[in-house]
């Protein structure tokens, strides 16, 4: 039986192919629910030669396009845009964590979703967070499940690098309460 493979060759260097515009596969891309995470990782410190030398400081982002991928090894993915603070940090720092945030927690989201910041610092003041033992970036306090990861590969797509993650650590702080989802553009909660 044969079977036909997609090639990218066989795809357009440029543009989108088949003359679907960036508008209409948004809109229909709007409709797809997904779970919302906060990436965090930490900044390696200036001077990595000095032992005395301050930590960095911590970076977080929103994710919606995070997925697992591998049983045996545990592996997640995520889509990071190319060239944002986290797809440069983890193109030098390996370790990062994710949160997979509670419907309790849009405000989280909604913090680390803006755009143009140039520190995270203030980001974190007020939010419950340790710091793991695996990569000692920030895992947010109420979230219904936390992985400590290590880069295992990058793949470039598009105007997005795919983070390939093997999960070092995997905890479930809380049960309560349901995820968080975003849909159509919003923050929403299952029901």
């Amino acid at each position: 039986m044969a079977t036909d493979v997609l090639k990218t060759s066989a795809l357009p260097a440029f543009g989108h192919s088949g003359g679907v515009s960036s508008e209409e596969f948004r809109a229909v891309m709007s409709r797809l629910a997904g779970g919302v995470v906060l990436v965090t990782a930490q900044e390696p410190p200036l001077d990595p030669d000095d032992p005395g030398a301050p930590d960095g400081e911590y970076a977080g982002m929103t994710a919606t396009a995070f997925l697992s991928v591998s049983l045996d090894p545990p592996l997640v993915l995520v889509s990071l845009r190319t060239g944002s603070r986290m797809d440069d940090l983890l193109d030098e720092q390996p370790l990062w964590a994710v949160s997979v945030l509670s419907e309790s927690q849009r405000h989280i989201a909604g913090r680390f979703a803006m755009k143009g910041r140039l520190s995270d610092r203030l980001l974190f003041e007020d939010i419950p967070y340790v710091r793991g033992e695996a990569t000692g970036a920030p895992l947010v306090g109420g979230a219904l499940g936390t992985l400590e990861c290590r880069t295992e590969q990058r793949v470039a797509a598009g105007d997005h690098t795919l983070v390939i993650g093997r999960v070092l650590k995997a905890r479930m702080p809380s049960a309560d309460g349901g995820p968080l989802l975003y849909f159509r553009g919003r923050y929403r909660q299952l029901g």
